[in-house]
């Protein structure tokens, strides 16, 4: 037989092409196993769809199925994430362990409520999480074992950006990240909050820098002020407690003076005038 080298680059040119095909194919008899197995005729009655482990690298467009609730798609071979983009209904939605690495197109998932994206090779967290912000209804994410999760502060950070979030990599979302958060991406909303108590701020009007102190003392570069936002160094510790209290709250009490009601005895004797009732106001720092 002899080597023929036309049909050899046909033979190259073609395959790649075949790929994609072949690829959506697979994706689409798995599809239509999926309805086979439940028995669905209809496509308004498929709620959910199991194609795991399928080998599958890319999947058909799913738009069809309106009512879909819950997808799952986890161990394939999946780089992205392009077959999604009119399942409104979408609660649930699992990709861990693929490939994928970006998700453009979740936006258009606004009921989504569960995401697991762990185990892939998203690298691009700014991208990341400007695809989920719009998601007002994404309660759980899974985002562990991806490059980007090796950064500091990685898991503060998609907190900042994501604040609906209650569980991230399987951990619950605490108060105490929350308030690391702020203070870390946010000073100026952290030192309002911390000059907030019951309800009343702060007077504004005083400047601390206006009060008399002696000259600061040189810190070390390694000393930690941990979460004091004020960080001018005092060399007398009444002067800091001072200037600490000032920043306080003003918390008023404001109650009616019994003393001046007159009782029913007095009412009728007349031993009291008609004078209306005092208020009294307590205000503490």
């Amino acid at each position: 037989m002899t080597w023929d080298p036309s049909v050899q680059a046909f033979r190259r040119t073609t395959s790649p092409a075949r790929a994609p095909g072949s690829a959506l194919e697979s994706s689409r008899r798995a599809v239509e196993d999926q309805l086979k197995i439940c028995g669905h005729k209809r496509d308004a009655d498929v709620f959910e769809l199991f194609l795991s482990q399928k080998e599958l690298t890319d999947v058909i467009d799913l738009s069809r199925f309106k009512n879909l609730k819950y997808l799952w798609l986890h161990h394939n071979k999946l780089h992205g994430i392009t077959f999604l983009t009119r399942n409104y209904c979408l609660t649930e939605l699992y990709l861990n362990n693929n490939a994928i690495i970006e998700i453009e197109g979740l936006h258009c998932l606004p009921s989504l409520h569960t995401l697991q994206l762990q185990h892939n090779e998203l690298t691009n967290m700014d991208a990341t999480v400007k695809e989920l912000t719009g998601m007002l209804h994404l309660k759980t994410l899974s985002l562990y074992q991806n490059p980007f999760c090796q950064y500091n502060l990685y898991r503060l950070y998609i907190i900042h950006h994501l604040p609906g979030i209650e569980l991230l990599d399987r951990k619950q979302v605490t108060e105490k990240e929350r308030r690391s958060m702020i203070t870390i991406f946010n000073p100026k909303k952290a030192h309002i909050v911390q000059s907030i108590a019951f309800g009343r701020k702060v007077d504004a009007s005083w400047d601390p820098q206006s009060f008399q102190q002696n000259p600061a003392q040189r810190v070390p570069s390694d000393f930690a002020f941990e979460d004091n936002v004020d960080k001018t160094v005092f060399d007398d510790p009444e002067d800091a407690v001072f200037v600490r209290s000032m920043k306080r709250s003003l918390m008023a009490f404001t109650f009616l003076s019994w003393d001046t009601v007159p009782k029913r005895e007095e009412k009728y004797l007349g031993e009291k005038g008609t004078d209306p009732a005092q208020m009294l106001t307590v205000t503490l720092r």
